[in-house]
């Protein structure tokens, strides 16, 4: 016998009937007439090739192989009602696994000072975390939660992309490396100077500049370091090794202190953000709602225009968080 959709509500309507003791008991329970009822279990008898119950006009009772069939059917209903009260209790409270990709230099500068909190104030959550720069596709990797970096938002109409924060970009060098040659001026003055980069899809590199009076040039080079780690990168360019286009959380501080200059003062890149893409808002389960939401929080409260929150931000955000949490 192969079991479907059809057999399955069968074996509970015949359950249901043993348990009430008739069809009479059942059809007041479950709504559905006794005729109906009778029909249905008539057909999963001749289904399953054995007589399952003895009716009379007084009485109803089980066969030797009814009362194995219904044992077994009351075991199969239990761990059905089991399955439905586990989803209700994980629905209900932010509770289980979320399953996270999160690039490198995200995580290294912003998800490893912002989680201990978070797993503090959720404590029957758990976080399954993967660093990686590669795009993970939130179905094939079964991911709930992928935090991309993006000029502009995911274009997929089966994804929410909800943007956490904008930041800006811009080619720097050290000041030592400009002083040796004349600094460039126009996107052509930079074939004078290395350059180094995080790896493309199509193994093309290309600095997308903005003119000060808006006009595009895609200036394309051959980089002498290629990473993903936009912390090498930027040591390296401190080191003088070349020119690079960093987001303004790794070359805030250096530029600061005088330890990088801008590099054409006035050209600009796209302003990158950090979105948190899952497929769906409706039917999220509350420990990836959760998570979500305190990412936005957080983020919120610590940022400074354009700029990824420092570590002091984001502990003094998460101490005003913390006196507004359930």
């Amino acid at each position: 016998m192969q079991l479907d959709s059809h057999n399955l509500n069968d074996l509970m309507y015949f359950a249901r009937v043993v348990e009430h003791g008739g069809f009479s008991a059942a059809e007041r329970v479950l709504g559905i007439s006794k005729s109906r009822l009778s029909r249905r279990v008539a057909e999963l008898e001749s289904a399953v090739g054995v007589r399952l119950l003895q009716r009379s006009t007084r009485k109803l009772a089980l066969t030797e192989a009814g009362q194995l069939f219904y044992q077994h059917c009351r075991e199969m209903l239990t761990q059905a009602q089991a399955a439905m009260d586990a989803v209700q209790e994980l629905r209900s409270s932010p509770r289980g696994t979320v399953r996270v990709s999160v690039p490198v230099t995200v995580s290294q500068t912003l998800l490893s000072d912002v989680l201990p909190e978070f797993l503090l104030r959720y404590p029957e959550i758990r976080l399954s975390i993967r660093v990686t720069n590669r795009v993970m596709d939130l179905y094939d990797d079964s991911i709930d939660v992928a935090l991309r970096v993006r000029s502009e938002p995911p274009d997929n109409a089966n994804i929410v992309a909800r943007p956490l924060w904008r930041t800006e970009q811009m080619l720097v060098g050290a000041p030592s490396l400009l002083s040796q040659h004349a600094p460039p001026v126009v996107p052509a003055d930079l074939a004078r100077f290395e350059t180094l980069d995080t790896p493309s899809g199509d193994g093309r590199h290309v600095f997308n500049l903005i003119s000060p009076d808006g006009k595009r040039h895609a200036h394309e080079h051959e980089p002498r370091v290629v990473t993903a780690d936009l912390t090498t990168i930027r040591d390296a360019v401190l080191a003088g090794v070349g020119i690079a286009a960093l987001p303004v959380m790794m070359y805030g501080a250096a530029m600061r202190t005088g330890q990088l200059s801008p590099v054409m003062p006035g050209w600009t890149l796209p302003a990158p953000q950090l979105f948190a893409v899952f497929v769906s808002r409706q039917g999220m389960i509350p420990a990836v709602r959760a998570f979500v939401d305190y990412l936005v929080e957080v983020i919120d409260r610590a940022e400074h225009p354009g700029e990824c929150p420092t570590k002091e931000q984001v502990r003094a955000a998460q101490r005003q968080a913390s006196l507004v949490a359930p």
